[in-house]
């Protein structure tokens, strides 16, 4: 078996990694793309809630809106943070699309340098049964001229 037919298996595996690599990618992309809108509506209504003018008409109805503005405020610096978290994982998944895209290159790279030796070696092959071929007719040519002269 040629060498280059030997990294077929890894060829694969490593287009396998790298699409996996994508696929993961994709996903925690989508996620972040959630979290992102979840943390702008709960900011929209955070801020809609904080500037509507609602009539208090007792200190416990003042309470609860502060209470219910602190839940919000908490509400959207944990939202914060799970975007913060998703972009963090979505570098290291983009790294990881980058080392299994790297990887496949090399290997496709060594890849092509085999074929292209295995190329030269079957020229070379060629050329040299074709000169081989040529000597024999030279020879029989030239033997066939002997036994004419001979004659």
């Amino acid at each position: 078996m040629k060498q280059s037919r030997r990294l077929d298996p890894l060829l694969n595996r490593a287009q396998e990694s790298e699409d996996a690599a994508a696929r993961v990618l994709a996903e925690r992309q989508s996620m972040l793309a959630q979290h992102e809108a979840q943390l702008d509506e709960l900011r929209r209504y955070a801020d809609e809630y904080g500037q509507s003018q609602l009539a208090a008409t007792s200190p416990a109805q003042l309470a609860n809106r502060r209470a219910f503005l602190d839940r919000l405020q908490s509400a959207v610096e944990q939202q914060s943070r799970a975007v913060d978290n998703s972009r963090q994982t979505v570098e290291v998944e983009r790294g990881r699309l980058l080392l299994a895209s790297r990887d496949k290159q090399v290997l496709e790279q060594l890849a092509a340098s085999y074929r292209a030796q295995e190329r030269q070696v079957d020229e070379r092959r060629s050329q040299r049964e074709l000169d081989d071929l040529g000597a024999r007719r030279a020879r029989i040519a030239q033997l066939a001229a002997a036994d004419g002269a001979d004659a």
